[in-house]
Formats: structure tokens, C-alpha cells, sequence
């Protein structure tokens, strides 16, 4: 195999086709987009650090294993339960909890809104992780061209697939949890988290042997169903929120008027012509209602004591919506 041939390709099929399913994660969220910046560095995250440490944890975690497998396994048996201690255990340990460092760091962010943006940020860092990883196998992989494509196509449907479905999961749950109480928090999270290291160990576990490899690429395949499935639910749920509080907005406040109700809520109409005062930034105006209802949103389930910062910015948000609107009736 011609070495450079073989580097652009393993360059080539492990950036490309995470970069599109990064867009196509975000293009998802339809209703509060987060910024592309911040999904981005979710991936740089996934792409880097999360390796790296992986890498560090493996090593120190591998040592302990091998250490109990070596100690009260047969010489002759050994060596093939470490292999696939590392894969079934070690692998799906460590990968996940750093992977979902930065989620956990992410949710201090108020980007961070809930279970869907949770989901995208997950996503984002599972991509980075699967895109690397995959430039390292194809890169190490020794044999011929159809070989090489064969593996390429296997990682990037489902290994990668896997590393993002597992963080989208986990990345959820804290979004899920993050405007909960403490009990929720305790325990919502580290299920995530488990059922995230469930996911990696049953993909590792069943694919480890050709007897089962069919049952664990029918169990990725399942696997995105539900998570696609429960994502649009929780998308189309969000929609239906800023909907109910925007309708609340307009009849306690009057600041957004109420024929505006027609648009707002939904992606397909908010960013037509015709239905604004041509003075007023659209962008900004729909940028600042959907938020508030967000906010507002929050608000009710937070923590008095929480509640501080969220009531200055609603109020930060009703005032920039009545500035936005009121100067452009005062322009010819």
C-alpha cells in the first residue's frame, strides 16, 4: 500500500465524515441552535484532550487489571483476557469518563439549556473522539486497499457512531438534571454515565467475537433508533415549551405582541419576511424571545437561592425585546 496514499485516505475518511455528522447534530436542534464555536470546541475536546487522557487512564487502569488477571489466570489464558479485559472494561470505563469531563464542565455554561443542548455538546465530543481514533486505526491498519475500506466503512457507520450516541446519552442526562435538585443530580448523572459505559461495553463485548459481532451491530443500529427517537421527542417538546411561555410572556407582559405567536415559536416561520416592522433585527428580536422563554422556563424549576442571575437576564431579555420593538415604530 502506497504510504501516502494510505495517509490521505486514513485523513481523509476520518475527519470528513465526522465534520458532517457534527453539522447534521447541530442543524437538529432546530429551536435554540447553540453557537457553532462552542459545539466546535466540544469536539476539539473529544478530538484531544479526552484521547489523551484516555490514554493515560487506560495505562494506569490496564496495570491493575493485568496485574489480577496475571495473578490467578493460566499463563496460556492470560494474555487473551487482558486483550479483552481492556476492550470490554478498561475501554468503556475510561473512554466515557473522559470523554464526559468537559460536558460536566460545559454545564456551568448558560449555553448549556437542557437535555437536547446537552445532547449536541455530547455528540460533539464523541465525534472528536471517534474521528481520532479512527485516524489512528486506519493509519495502523497494515493489510490492502479493500481491507482498508472495509474497516473504514465498519468505524465510521458504527465505532464512531458509538462514541457519539454514548456522550449524546450522558450529555443529556446533566442537561436533564442540571436545573434539578441535588438529589436528581446525584442520581441522574451517574446513570447516565452507566448507561453510556453499558453502550461501549455491549458494542466492544459482542464485536470482540465473530459469533456475536451481528448481534452487536444490530444493538448499534437499535441503539440510534432509540437515541434519534427520544432526541426529536425532546426537541419537539422543547418547541412546544417556548411555545407555552412565550403565550404566557404575551398575556403578562404585552412586550411581545400577540400575532407574533404565529411565528415565533416555530423554525419554519420565524426568519420570513413581512411579519416585522422592517426597522427591528429580526435576528436579534427571535434570538431574545426564544431565550427568554428558555430563562423562563428554567426559572420554574430551579432553586430559589439559584434563581438570582436567571431573573436578571429574563428581565435583561423583556427589556432589549421592548427596545428592539418600540424604536423602530418611533423610525419613519
Amino acid at each position: 500500500m502506497n504510504p501516502f496514499i494510505h495517509l490521505f485516505l486514513a485523513g481523509f475518511f476520518s475527519v470528513v465524515p465526522m465534520i458532517m455528522y457534527l453539522v447534521i447534530i447541530w442543524l437538529m436542534d432546530r429551536y435554540e441552535r447553540e453557537p457553532f464555536w462552542l459545539v466546535s470546541l466540544n469536539f476539539l475536546w473529544g478530538a484531544t484532550g479526552a484521547v489523551i487522557f484516555g490514554i493515560i487512564g487506560s495505562i494506569i487502569m490496564g496495570l491493575g487489571i493485568s496485574e489480577f488477571i496475571f495473578q490467578f489466570a493460566n499463563d496460556s489464558d492470560a494474555g487473551t483476557l487482558n486483550n479483552l479485559a481492556g476492550a470490554v472494561i478498561v475501554a468503556p470505563v475510561v473512554e466515557e469518563s473522559t470523554k464526559g469531563i468537559f460536558l460536566l464542565m460545559m454545564a456551568f455554561s448558560r449555553n448549556f439549556d437542557g437535555p437536547v443542548d446537552g445532547a449536541v455538546y455530547g455528540g460533539a465530543v464523541g465525534l472528536g473522539f471517534g474521528m481520532t481514533e479512527n485516524f489512528l486505526y486506519f493509519l495502523s491498519f497494515p493489510q490492502d486497499y479493500v481491507g482498508l475500506i472495509v474497516l473504514i466503512i465498519i468505524r465510521t457507520l458504527f465505532s464512531a457512531v458509538l462514541h457519539c450516541c454514548t456522550q449524546a446519552v450522558f450529555g443529556a442526562a446533566i442537561g436533564f438534571a442540571k436545573f434539578k435538585g441535588m438529589f436528581a443530580k446525584l442520581t441522574i448523572i451517574p446513570l447516565g454515565l452507566a448507561i453510556a459505559i453499558f453502550m461501549h461495553f455491549m458494542w466492544n463485548l459482542t464485536v470482540s467475537f465473530n459469533s456475536t459481532a451481528l448481534i452487536g451491530f444490530a444493538f448499534m443500529i437499535l441503539s440510534v433508533i432509540v437515541i434519534f427517537t427520544v432526541f426529536q421527542f425532546a426537541v419537539y417538546n422543547e418547541g412546544k415549551i417556548i411555545l407555552k411561555e412565550l403565550t404566557e410572556e404575551v398575556n403578562s407582559t404585552g412586550h411581545i405582541p400577540r400575532e407574533h405567536l404565529i411565528h415565533l415559536p416555530f423554525t419554519s416561520k420565524r426568519f420570513k419576511k413581512g411579519w416585522l416592522p422592517g426597522h427591528v433585527n429580526q435576528k436579534e428580536y427571535v434570538k431574545s424571545a426564544i431565550k427568554l422563554a428558555i430563562r423562563k422556563n428554567q426559572l420554574k424549576n430551579m432553586k430559589s437561592r439559584s434563581q438570582t442571575v436567571y431573573i436578571r437576564e429574563v428581565d435583561t431579555l423583556r427589556n432589549k425585546i421592548y427596545t428592539l420593538l418600540f424604536y423602530s415604530q418611533q423610525k419613519p
